[in-house]
């Protein structure tokens, strides 16, 4: 090879690798919020039942179906020759729960089964926790009856586990318990829980029945052990919940009420949720609040505000929205009241005593959908509970500033959903707000879809399935802005948080899961990438170009020393960025990257097809970090 074909080729190669330079300030202008990257939830594509909560049975206690219709037997088939339908009984096991399971049980073996949510993950290293109840409404048999609750295969050739119980003969409700442990874990969740019965011919009820897996810590009617842990590993600081849309309701009548989510389960009757399905609701305040607490995170709560997602609002009077004010109060004060007051009082009995962190609490969802009431229903909510709740920041819901509200909010909740393009562009938007004490919750985010003109539409019109390359990477030049302006912007959530693949309302989500699995996108390791390394305090550096592929943030942190760089390359084209860094730096740095193709995802069917790699590079006070096409880097270098 010649000299001058050598240096042709360097040339060429030095074209490819466009040279940016960044000069990082080394007085750092704010400190980052402790509260800036967390999780928001609400219940839509079973997210929470289904999903984040860990019971296994759908439709376990015939919640707001209507009785004698194909449609209230939802994922239950009789077994073995039974009959089966749902009735509203003559002696009700609650008044939150009037439906029961009516089995008509021929001689032989015969019985129900529940498939779960579209399957169910039999693992012979976990032992199951079943229940339900039963009573016997006509004739009582002479003695005992048997029943096997069962894991079975869903053809019923397979059966992974069983125990049998025995049933008292009794017109009253019983409630049996039994454990489950399979001899063998199933190739695949194509499984059913079965109850059958032998040695009887008649008719039993049956209500509420339960099976859980193992759950997170150990929780208590808690949480799905894998979902869980891996929205522990992104390292999130808060939970926004229980909405989103689902807060609001369809109606007036259906939004969610934290009083009928808590205390027995048998006192919870369910609601019409707003995605289409029915809520147990046995994922409920308590239980969200016990779980945020083992997470280490600190709650972002929303109250009911007066607005349901169809149209119905409260009329604008004090006698009209007085009882939902009460109700607001008395789930604020269940949170954090002592237990002198009713609430306190009632968490106490639940075994939470001391009351529960709570800082920040939002009034409604998305009210920019009824902008006129709102503008009556703010004050009418903050005069009252402001006072009574002096150190909790309470939240706006509308667009920032539209309408101008009185009082002023101390925050607001903006939401965003637009293109990979549209983040990367917008990541100055917070640059020129102005610092007069206002803060703000980028409280939902997603690039969704590549069609600016039919965002909403379907993937044949630009819309994810699931997060895409070129929209996490223009996320993360939108999260830069966020992380610059960190003195104003104290928290920001991606959402949706999760979606179940077979029952999907949204798309995408930061986390697919069916019954066995659950799939990081690559939204969701960019999230991981930003929280395992926000550092204390941002240090000013060169602007990027909002109209660039380029775009950086550069903090510093305390404990071991070290500046953090972080890097998003919005363009096809590879690139070289230096960063001349205020101190000497010392060893090797850590260089944590994640790159692909623009329309590269994460699914059922490839997992893992696009990850982070983490390597050591060599460190310099002018440090050089390579950025590939649709990449998002961040670099740890150690300070001297």
């Amino acid at each position: 090879m010649s000299f001058s074909t050598l240096v042709a080729i360097l040339a060429s190669a030095l074209a490819c690798a466009a040279q940016t330079t960044v000069v990082v300030n080394g007085t750092a202008s704010h400190n980052i919020p402790e509260t800036l990257w967390g999780l928001m939830f609400e219940d839509i594509s079973h997210s929470g039942d289904g999903g984040l909560y860990g019971e296994l049975l759908q439709n376990r206690a015939f919640q707001e179906v209507t009785p004698g219709t194909v449609a209230a037997l939802a994922a239950w088939t009789p077994v073995g020759g039974a009959s089966i339908a749902v009735i509203a009984d003559s002696t009700p096991l609650s008044s939150a729960l009037p439906n029961a399971l009516q089995i008509i049980v021929p001689d032989g073996v015969a019985g129900v089964g529940n498939m779960g949510f579209w399957g169910i993950n039999v693992n012979a290293s976990w032992t199951y926790n079943a229940s339900f109840f039963f009573r016997f409404p006509d004739t009582l048999p002479s003695s005992d009856v048997t029943a096997t609750a069962s894991l079975v295969s869903a053809s019923g050739g397979t059966v992974f586990a069983s125990a049998n119980v025995s049933l008292s003969p009794t017109a009253d409700w019983t409630q049996v318990f039994t454990t489950l442990t399979p001899s063998a874990s199933a190739p695949d969740t194509l499984n059913n829980f079965t109850v059958t019965f032998k040695d009887f011919s008649g008719t039993i009820n049956t209500a509420l029945f339960s099976l859980f897996p193992p759950t997170f810590m150990g929780q208590e009617n808690g949480m799905r052990a894998d979902i869980a842990q891996a929205l522990l590993d992104l390292g999130p600081s808060f939970f926004r919940f229980p909405g989103g849309n689902n807060i609001e309701g369809n109606t007036i009548a259906t939004r969610w009420q934290w009083n009928n989510t808590v205390g027995p389960l048998t006192s919870r009757p369910g609601r019409e949720g707003t995605w289409s399905y029915i809520n147990t609701d046995g994922l409920g305040l308590y239980e969200y609040l016990v779980w945020i607490e083992l997470m280490g995170m600190q709650p972002i709560m929303a109250i009911w505000s007066g607005f349901s997602l169809g149209g119905q609002t409260v009329a604008n009077s004090p006698d009209a929205l007085a009882p939902y004010i009460e109700q607001a109060r008395q789930q604020i004060e269940f949170v954090v009241g002592n237990t002198s007051t009713p609430g306190g009082a009632l968490r106490a009995s639940l075994g939470h005593p001391e009351p529960f962190t709570l800082n920040f609490v939002e009034v409604g969802n998305e009210d920019q959908f009824a902008p006129s009431t709102y503008l009556y229903r703010w004050p009418a909510f903050m005069n009252a509970l402001q006072p009574l709740f002096p150190d909790i920041r309470f939240l706006a819901t509308t667009f920032i500033f539209n309408p101008v509200l009185g009082p002023t909010p101390q925050s607001y909740d903006s939401h965003m959903y637009d293109t990979p393009d549209w983040f990367a562009k917008n990541s100055i938007m917070y640059d020129g707000f102005l610092r007069n004490g206002t803060t703000y919750f980028e409280g939902e985010y997603a690039a969704i879809s590549v069609n600016p003109s039919d965002l909403f539409g379907t993937p044949a019109n630009g819309r994810f399935t699931f997060p895409t390359m070129n929209g996490s990477v223009g996320e993360a030049a939108f999260m830069m802005g966020l992380e610059r302006n960190a003195d104003i912007v104290f928290a920001a959530s991606y959402a949706p948080l999760l979606g179940h693949v077979t029952q999907n309302q949204w798309t995408p989500n930061l986390l697919a899961f069916d019954a066995g699995a659950v799939i990081k996108s690559t939204s969701y390791y960019v999230q991981q990438m930003f929280s395992l390394n926000r550092g204390d305090a941002y240090l000013p550096s060169t602007r990027a170009d909002p109209s660039g592929t380029l775009f950086w943030s550069v903090v510093q942190q305390n404990a071991p020393p070290a500046f953090i760089i972080k890097l998003a390359n919005t363009g096809a084209d590879a690139a070289n960025v230096t960063f001349q860094l205020p101190a000497a730096v010392k060893g090797a740095a850590r260089l944590v990257q994640i790159s692909g193709n623009p329309t590269d995802s994460n699914t059922p069917e490839s997992p893992d097809k696009v990850v982070p790699v983490t390597s050591s590079v060599d460190a310099g006070q002018d440090m050089v970090v390579a950025a590939p096409g649709f990449s998002v880097s961040v670099v740890t270098v150690p300070i001297a």
